[in-house]
């Protein structure tokens, strides 16, 4: 039985920065494209989002600006919201966390738990700034790293050995906000039984094993497999949602309210279309489909602390899917602000227009695996494909229809098999593009639809209407009237990627009041004889080589500065032969487990599944890598490696790695999806 409506949330963006290509790419890109797609369905699907306005990176961008917290978060909310539309994501309702309705949506919901004796309270040791007269979150004291000696770790976790512990084990701790030194004091919070529920979530995602994204359900089961442990939901900060009957400045931690602004917000959007209630249908009916985009940072907080939560509270829809996408990166780096390696979307749709860029992302979207953003791929992806494929055949049409037809829809005569074959492709794209979609293969639903104008323009080259105007004028009219059935078809059918080309075409059409601009529209509707055709319309414009030159130049130079270093490079080795070369086995392989070594600062052990078998193997990466962000990646190994031991473990084989003086290690990946275990020369 088909779900009656459908509910879709984006991961709420932190109001204190701008949005990038990564995030675009990683969790508002495709379900943009996933709604509009059943909105062609005629399915009634709700889309729900909105600018997450709490929390310690919030305070940390006031005292570096010097601002209020409300200040920061009027900002980017509006700068985000503004760049979402123009970039064509149609959101239902776009919300922000600081509204009423969400504080005492966050409130109702913690005094709920707290009044059905859910939650618990306990002292904790937590470090005090005397001068600021507050407790500090942990992103606001620095100190020596109680593992590895870096002198600037942070009060929750060491960026240089990765290692998680409690900030008043840092070594000469130093607040951040007044430079004292803080002293350590008791404080009361209250915390969320998360472990109560492990059986219950553990259930929860074997029910979901055959449609769950493989690197959702890896990381979720690493973290099942660890045991699930009481989560604290309130802490020390004078921003965010006040904890109902504590004293000031005791607020709800963000992890526990920002998801709960999914719920305000669709609360919002009821009371805006006048039926306020109505969000109940969307979030509280076994009728709804629920599903959550986001990027692989927040994987365990959409699969099992949120959907605690809700079973906690009972009488919520639970996250029928979780397709969260792997991270976007730029120019084979990721994205970051504060080293100038960044394209901020605003800054973009300043200069180039929408269309271009989301299919850009939707070809390189990181479904599986981390991807890139490439300026030169972009203006390929731009010249080559949209603008010589799609944009050509639309113009070719427009132009010969406008030149010999007087721009009407000419009268069909008799199809023959190629005609006929060729408006059978509509119905047969209709099907495959929707199967991706459903599958939630964007890539793929994105080359099947392009393969209908490259079957559009190949069809048209075959049948020759320059030839056949003079030669056999009925044969041309045919052909023409097919070729604007086309681009009907896909006007329709490139509407979840390309919005904007999308109502071009529209108005180049003309459409009739009865056009049907629904998904098995082309496949049963024909443009009537006779029709009249609106203006010819260019689509795309070309980018030529000095714009993507002078782009990547000033991206190049936003990285390094006023001046670059001059960079050593080791010397090379030895010659070798092919038959040396040959003797290596390299294989490609999922990794499949991953955890850190015990009482090693540098090494993580990782199960790899090379098809024929899974292997062992100790690698030197703890410094660059998480354990839980390794898992689900394809690496290549030798697979031929005599086994050694490190640290008592086996290690059955070596990964690829490059590696400078500056990076340390950085895992060498497939560029395109390749099986576990195919061979690599």
């Amino acid at each position: 039985m088909e779900q009656k409506r459908i509910l879709v949330t984006s991961a709420l963006p932190y109001a204190n920065g701008a949005i990038h290509f990564g995030h675009l790419a990683g969790a508002y890109l495709p379900a943009d494209m996933y709604v509009r797609y059943q909105r062609l369905r005629g399915r009634d699907v709700l889309y729900i989002c909105g600018s997450d306005e709490h929390g310690v990176s919030i305070l940390i961008s006031s005292k570096n600006e010097g601002v209020t917290p409300k200040e920061i978060i009027d900002r980017y909310h509006e700068m985000n919201k503004s760049a979402f539309e123009r970039v064509g994501i149609s959101f239902d309702n776009y919300s922000r966390t600081s509204l009423p309705v969400h504080h005492e949506t966050a409130q109702e919901w913690f005094a709920d738990f707290r009044e059905r004796d859910l939650l618990t309270r306990s002292s904790e040791k937590q470090l005090y700034d005397p001068e600021a007269r507050m407790f500090l979150p942990d992103r606001f004291v620095v100190g020596t790293c109680p593992h590895c000696g870096y002198e600037r770790a942070y009060g929750d976790q060491c960026e240089n050995c990765s290692k998680y512990y409690d900030q008043t084990e840092l070594i000469h701790p130093r607040s951040l906000l007044s430079d004292a030194d803080p002293i350590v004091k008791e404080a009361q919070h209250w915390h969320f039984p998360l472990g109560d529920f492990q059986e219950k979530l553990e259930e929860y995602v074997a029910s979901h094993e055959k449609d769950w994204k493989d690197n959702v359900l890896q990381q979720v089961r690493s973290w099942l497999k660890a045991k699930l442990s009481d989560r604290p939901i309130s802490r020390d900060l004078t921003w965010g949602v006040q904890v109902p009957g504590e004293e000031e400045g005791k607020v709800l931690y963000v992890w526990f309210e920002a998801v709960l602004g999914y719920i305000s917000s669709t609360k919002e959007w009821a009371a805006r279309e006048g039926t306020p209630d109505r969000w109940k249908e969307y979030w509280c009916s076994e009728d709804t489909k629920y599903v959550a985009f986001i990027g692989k940072d927040n994987i365990v907080f959409h699969c099992l602390m949120f959907p605690a939560m809700l079973m906690a509270h009972g009488g919520y829809v639970l996250p029928d899917n979780v397709p969260a996408n792997e991270f976007l990166n730029l120019e084979g780096k990721k994205f970051s602000k504060s080293q100038n390696w960044s394209i901020e979307l605003k800054e973009f749709l300043d200069e180039y227009p929408a269309d271009p860029l989301r299919y850009t992302l939707a070809m390189n979207m990181p479904e599986t695996r981390d991807s890139d953003f490439y300026w030169k791929d972009f203006q390929a992806r731009n010249n080559n494909e949209l603008a010589d494929i799609l944009g050509n055949f639309v113009n070719r049409t427009a132009h010969f229809t406008g030149k010999h037809f007087d721009g009407a829809v000419p009268e069909s005569g008799v199809l023959d098999e190629t005609d006929e074959a060729f408006l059978a492709e509509f119905a047969k794209t209709a099907e495959m593009v929707s199967a991706n979609y459903e599958r939630y293969r964007f890539r793929d639903a994105v080359v099947s639809t392009m393969n209908l104008a490259r079957a559009a323009n190949k069809y048209f080259n075959d049948r020759e209407p320059w030839k056949t105007v003079k030669s056999d004028p009925a044969v041309c009219a045919t052909t023409l009237n097919c070729s604007l059935q086309a681009i009907y078809a896909l006007s329709v059918f490139i509407e979840p990627v390309l919005p904007f080309t999308a109502e071009k075409l529209r108005h180049f059409l003309a459409l009739p009041d009865d056009a049907p601009l629904r998904w098995d529209g082309p496949a049963e509707y024909r443009l009537p004889a006779g029709h009249k055709l609106g203006e010819k319309v260019l689509l795309f414009d070309k980018i030529d080589d000095k714009t993507v030159e002078a782009e990547t130049a000033k991206l190049g130079a936003m990285a390094a500065g006023d001046e670059e270093e001059e960079r050593t490079y080791p010397p090379l080795k030895p010659e070798i032969t092919i038959e040396d070369f040959m003797r290596l086995d390299l294989r490609t392989g999922t990794i499949r487990e991953a955890e850190k070594v015990p009482k090693s600062n540098k090494l993580i052990r990782i199960i790899v599944d090379i098809g024929s078998e899974q292997r062992q193997i100790v690698a030197g990466i703890a410094k660059q890598y998480k354990p839980e962000d390794l898992v689900g990646k394809t690496i290549v190994i030798v697979a031929n490696l005599k086994p050694a031991k490190l640290f008592g473990l086996e290690s059955q084989g070596m990964l690829l790695a490059g590696s400078t003086e500056d990076t340390g290690p950085v895992i060498l990946t497939p560029l395109s999806d390749l099986p576990d275990g195919a061979q690599v020369k």
